[in-house]
């Protein structure tokens, strides 16, 4: 099964079980990128956010007009600082960013229970990694990866270039199918 990419540079459609890596600057704004990638010719999506909570999740697809009826979404913060949460079919939560298994049975469940075109945003990498550490969080996107190749899904995972050494950087670049480079200045470049 193929899936449209509406992303400036990148090919018209991809694969299913392609992982997109979207390298950028930690002040990079990334919004447009992701929600595109997610609102474009799915059926349904899982937002794994390591960086901000559900609400902010759930305003970000609002104000980019993505379909929030077709959206779950795991906070992985709410929990561990505190925040009250909201109990809802479409939103889940692990104790801390660093379940990293308790993430990836996440991802597991919402691809095995959900049928059609299924997308993922792994929002982020480098936040996984501030919590886990780097050995960590590079095994729970290979396990991640290993899923949308078994449920013919897509993902796209964030990743702050200059938070991490350089060679984790090219790690990571070498394990993804298809990288999203975004500068500082705005300008994207696609390697696929």
């Amino acid at each position: 099964m193929d899936y449209e990419l509406a992303i400036e540079g990148a090919p018209d459609t991809i694969p299913g079980g392609t992982g997109v890596l979207l390298v950028h600057p930690s002040t990079g704004e990334t919004d447009r990128i992701d929600t595109d990638f997610l609102k474009t010719d799915t059926d349904h999506l899982l937002v794994v956010s390591t960086r901000t909570t559900a609400r902010e999740v759930q305003q970000k697809l609002e104000y980019y007009g993505v379909d929030e009826e077709h959206a779950v979404i795991l906070d992985t913060l709410s929990v561990e600082r505190g925040y009250s949460r909201r109990s809802a079919s479409n939103v889940h939560y692990v104790g801390a960013p660093d379940d990293l298994d308790g993430i990836v049975e996440v991802v597991r469940e919402f691809l095995d229970t959900h049928d059609g075109k299924l997308r993922i945003s792994f929002d982020s990498i480098t936040e996984l990694a501030y919590y886990a550490d780097e050995d960590r969080a590079r095994g729970a996107v290979e396990d991640v990866l290993e899923l949308l190749a078994e449920h013919d899904a897509v993902g796209l995972f964030h990743l702050a270039e200059e938070v991490h050494d350089e060679a984790v950087v090219e790690g990571y670049r070498e394990l993804f199918d298809g990288v999203v480079t975004l500068t500082a200045d705005g300008t994207v470049t696609c390697e696929f």
